[in-house]
């Protein structure tokens, strides 16, 4: 699948997660189209970071944690920023993983109902297990995947029906502003779209798919169009869901009446489908994605069915089930995994930024001026949403 497919379409395949639909549902419930300017933004810094990432792979042919190993020559620096690294993917990977067991939770309550919620996440849990574990689950993964597009351009076919109104809409793009109590949706529709692990993943495969220089212009144009694609789905869910009035979304079947314009009654089967589609499918890969950056890491350079490969998403799939078991809500615990990707997202994107401004890394292909400064300010971004969300959750702003 992975050699079918561009690395940047799998990148994109992020967005559509029950992050995403949960994230933008919120912020077009809570904000109509005031906040739609911090998806522009995010898709934009997705685009400029992944760009870097997928450069960095088709130069070097190796991984993002590789190359940083490569380039600190101090052992003992060396061994913290690389355990930085490890620590935030673990546990940015394990609240990703809490929160696509929880979307897929939700849509098995739309679909069965909540008289058995309790054993939805080790169901869950359980099935994504067993897929790992024997690797056969690329078939089904292609059903989930397409279950997902068409729930994609479901929101697409809704926001227009929705009519909305397009002066509105371009103002909600192009004009920043910060309603009352929203800091906390504007770090979880960031940290839905850029999404950390993504940097490491994305560098690891392009090198799979392209192995010459040659190939940047290719996988620039696989990045850019798949990014503005996926973008262009969670403007669209923000804009379908802002339709919806006088809801405070508790449940999935508040998250569903975005899509009653185009379905009715039916919605929540929709949504149900949906979601657990894309739950699994990212509880599927999210823990594979922190398994390749601590074969990185560690520098074990061992396939998928080794021991040492197998404990890590073992680990982060036993944690994402671990942090549902407490009775939280799974729309919260979905929400939280937004914001850790908020604040973890500046530490890995300033580690990127270091590695692709040095000549003896990139050569020519390094940095150039203005890809400094997008990268400067989306990382002075990162960082001061980061801030302000720690002290909003503490209640010091």
């Amino acid at each position: 699948m992975f050699k079918k497919l561009g690395p940047g379409v799998l990148v994109a395949a992020a967005f559509i997660g029950p992050g995403t639909v949960t994230a933008c549902t919120l912020a077009g419930v809570g904000f109509g189209y005031s906040l739609l300017w911090a998806m522009l933004l995010s898709i934009i810094a997705t685009v400029v970071l992944q760009e870097m990432s997928a450069r960095l792979g088709v130069v070097t042919q190796n991984g993002l944690a590789d190359v940083i190993k490569q380039e600190l020559e101090t052992p003992w620096v060396r061994v913290v920023v690389i355990g930085i690294i490890l620590g935030a993917i673990v546990i940015g990977n394990a609240a990703y993983e809490a929160g696509n067991i929880g979307g897929a939770t939700l849509g098995l309550q739309a679909v069965f109902g909540t008289s058995f919620s309790a054993y939805y996440p080790f169901i869950i849990g359980g099935l994504a297990f067993i897929l790992l574990y024997i690797g056969n689950y690329k078939v089904l993964e292609k059903v989930f995947v397409l279950l997902v597009m068409t729930m994609s351009l479901s929101f697409v076919l809704t926001a227009i029906i929705t009519r909305p109104n397009l002066f509105v809409v371009i103002k909600g793009l192009l004009v920043p502003t910060m309603p009352d109590e929203s800091i906390l949706t504007v770090i979880a529709l960031v940290g839905t779209t850029v999404v950390p692990y993504n940097l490491f993943l994305h560098a690891s495969l392009v090198g799979e798919k392209w192995k010459n220089k040659k190939d940047l212009k290719a996988a620039k144009r696989d990045t850019f169009i798949s990014v503005i694609l996926g973008g262009l789905v969670s403007i669209s869910i923000i804009i379908a869901a802002a339709a919806i009035t006088n809801v405070e979304v508790k449940n999935v079947m508040d998250l569903a009446k975005g899509l009653e314009p185009l379905y009715g009654s039916a919605a929540k089967y929709f949504m149900g489908i949906g979601l657990f589609a894309a739950g699994v499918t990212s509880a599927i890969t999210a823990p594979l994605a922190a398994a390749y950056v601590a074969n990185s890491c560690f520098g074990w350079k061992v396939d998928y069915k080794n021991i040492k490969f197998r404990s890590v998403w073992i680990l982060i799939l036993a944690l994402g089930v671990f942090f549902l078991s407490f009775d939280i809500k799974p729309i919260e615990i979905i929400k939280f995994a937004q914001v850790a990707n908020g604040i973890l997202l500046p530490v890995i994107a300033i580690f990127l930024l270091w590695v692709v401004n040095k000549a003896s890394v990139l050569g020519n292909y390094k940095n150039t001026m203005l890809q400094n400064i997008l990268g400067v300010a989306i990382i002075g971004l990162a960082i001061l949403l980061g801030v302000r969300s720690i002290f909003k959750v503490f209640g010091l702003f």
